[in-house]
């Protein structure tokens, strides 16, 4: 067995810089789970107008609302095998805004065949995207989103592109400094940048099989769809 990133990825992992196939083999065969903490230099929204979408969002811990500099920041990515049986490593991101914590939550689970991964988004898994995933030629990582759906009970619809959005992920390492440089843009086709952030962070492993999901990192609600 091996991580769900290098899976899907296939010999593309390897081009991958070896801080960055170390980070992203997390998983039930590695045993390991990643915390990273650094400082996001800006976190930023688009037009006043999106931020009541944004807020509406934040209610199930997708996306916030706030921008901000120099904010601290933690991600969790750990792995477990959820309600159905699937292999799912937490993507949680927690921003300590002046005044409060905003999270991001999202849960990256792979598909029943092993072919591709699907990211949930959220406390409730509502909202759906499969994960295209490159490695650059610097090394760095490119994950992109595709079309989202929104499942819930029967429904299972694709979220239409005037209020859909596109993510955009570039994680590298930065030798010189030994920290890992994110940055995120979420644009939407009509209204463009909706939401992104970008700054750096250290990454520390842990085994999982002795700690394993900490109370409140998994999702309220697990959607069987994949």
């Amino acid at each position: 067995m091996t991580s769900m990133f290098r899976t899907v990825m296939g010999p593309d992992f390897d081009r991958l810089h070896p801080q960055l196939q170390r980070r992203f083999s997390v998983g039930l065969a590695s045993g390991e789970a990643c915390t990273g903490r650094g400082v996001m230099e800006h976190v930023w929204h688009g037009p006043a107008f999106v931020k009541p979408f944004l807020a509406l969002g934040a209610t199930r811990n997708i996306l916030v609302p706030e921008a901000a500099r120099n904010v601290p920041f933690k991600i969790e990515n750990v792995p477990y095998a959820d309600t159905y049986g699937r292999e799912t490593v937490t993507f949680v991101r927690t921003f300590d805004l002046p005044g409060r914590s905003r999270r991001f939550d999202a849960q990256m689970v792979l598909s029943p065949k092993g072919d591709r991964i699907l990211d949930y988004l959220g406390t409730h898994q509502h909202l759906a995207s499969e994960l295209h995933l490159s490695a650059e030629a610097d090394g760095s990582l490119l994950i992109r989103s595709g079309e989202h759906r929104f499942r819930e009970g029967p429904v299972d619809v694709r979220v239409p592109e005037l209020v859909g959005a596109t993510a955009e992920v570039r994680e590298s390492f930065d030798d010189r400094a030994g920290r890992f440089r994110v940055r995120v843009r979420v644009v939407n086709r009509y209204f463009g940048p909706l939401f992104g952030y970008q700054g750096s962070f250290e990454a520390s492993y842990t085994d999982v099989r002795r700690g394993g999901v900490r109370p409140g990192l998994r999702p309220v609600r697990e959607e069987s769809r994949a």
